[in-house]
Formats: structure tokens, C-alpha cells, sequence
């Protein structure tokens, strides 16, 4: 599975920006700090999400689920495929290539993993790992009804792009917070997804 000659350069740069498969990244979120003060210090549930990115001619896209609307936790939202890592999943990667399979019917075999982004900690309880891949451009979708409202992609370049940036303050809980939104068609990619396509953006800024 290779990328396409118009990829090649910045499926490079995102490789040379997330950390290698051997250096996994271990300990709380970045963003622990900015929960302690809602979620204390408890641990937090383990999981991983994967962000695979897909050769097109046009450049590089990015893989999106629209979760259903009847889902107890974040429901309608748009997020990476994945979920929580189980006791039968060896490591991040697995659980990630699993939970892309049972969403949206994926075989592992279509997923190239090569590198992972920084934990990201989660209002509703996990430590995420995000599982940064590519994925074969003749993969076909088939989303379990259950939890997956709909498959997109959308390009890298649009969220390298600091002019698609939306920020706005919200009241949670009674203090105050800053949520990331980049609009897309229709869709709104905010909250942790949004937060984790920010952390593969400033990677990439400090990569020549």
C-alpha cells in the first residue's frame, strides 16, 4: 500500500511529526491539567481512536464517523473510529484497528499504522491514544447501524489551515472552556476530535 506520488511528501512530514510505533506515548493526557480541576486526578479509562489518512489525488483526507443520534455519550458527534481499550487488545493499535472494523467495517489488513499522536483526556472519562495511519484509497465502508449515522472524509490540508480554526468559550460545569470547531460541509468537527486534528497540525508546523 503506497501513496501517491502527490501524497508522498506529506505523508512524510506526518510520519517524521507523530511518534514512532516503537515510543508509544505513556502517562496522563496533555490536556490533564485543564481536567484535574473537573475530573481530579482519578485514572482514566484507556482507549484509542484511529486517525487514517487516505491517498487521493488531490492530497491526502482524512477519515471521519458521524456517530447516531440515539448513542448515550456523544451522539451525532463527528469522531475518529475507536473506542475503549479491552483486556483481549494487546495495545493501543489493536484496539484501534478492532473498534475500526466492528464501526465501519474496515479490515485490519486495509490499515497501515506507522505512529501515534499525544494522550488526549476526554470530559467523559478516557485517556485516548490516537492511532495515526493510512489507509488503502479501495477500502469500502459498512458502518454498524447501531453506532456509525455515516463514513466522510474531509482533507488534511483543510485542517492545516489555520483559517478553518473556529474557537469559542462555553460554560461547563460552571467554569469556563475553550472548544475548538472546524466547520466542514455540513459537518462540525469540534471537541476532542478537533482537539486531536489541532495537536497533528502544530506537529506539523515544527516539521520542515
Amino acid at each position: 500500500m503506497s501513496a501517491l506520488p502527490a501524497n508522498e511528501l506529506l505523508f512524510a512530514r506526518v510520519a517524521q511529526a507523530v511518534r514512532p510505533l516503537h515510543d508509544p506515548p505513556a502517562g496522563p493526557g496533555w490536556n490533564h491539567a485543564e481536567l484535574r480541576d473537573v475530573l481530579g486526578d482519578a485514572v482514566r479509562r484507556p482507549a484509542a481512536v484511529l486517525v487514517a489518512l487516505i491517498p487521493r489525488s488531490e492530497g491526502p483526507s482524512v477519515l471521519f464517523t458521524e456517530r447516531t443520534a440515539h448513542l448515550s455519550q456523544h451522539a451525532g458527534q463527528v469522531s475518529f473510529p475507536g473506542g475503549a481499550i479491552e483486556p483481549d487488545d494487546t495495545d493501543a493499535v489493536a484496539a484501534a484497528l478492532r473498534e475500526t472494523f466492528e464501526e465501519v467495517g474496515i479490515a485490519p489488513a486495509l490499515v497501515r499504522p506507522f505512529g501515534f499522536l499525544d494522550r488526549f483526556e476526554t470530559i467523559s472519562g478516557y485517556n485516548v491514544t490516537p492511532v495515526v495511519a493510512e489507509l488503502d484509497p479501495g477500502y469500502r465502508s459498512v458502518p454498524d447501524p447501531r453506532e456509525v449515522a455515516a463514513v466522510f472524509e474531509a482533507p488534511l490540508a483543510f485542517f492545516l489551515d489555520p483559517r478553518n480554526l473556529k474557537s469559542r468559550r462555553i460554560e461547563w460545569r460552571g467554569r469556563p472552556r475553550e472548544i475548538h470547531d472546524f466547520p466542514f460541509r455540513g459537518h462540525n468537527i469540534w471537541g476532542a476530535t478537533a482537539a486531536m486534528l489541532l495537536s497533528l497540525a502544530r506537529r506539523l508546523e515544527t516539521t520542515t
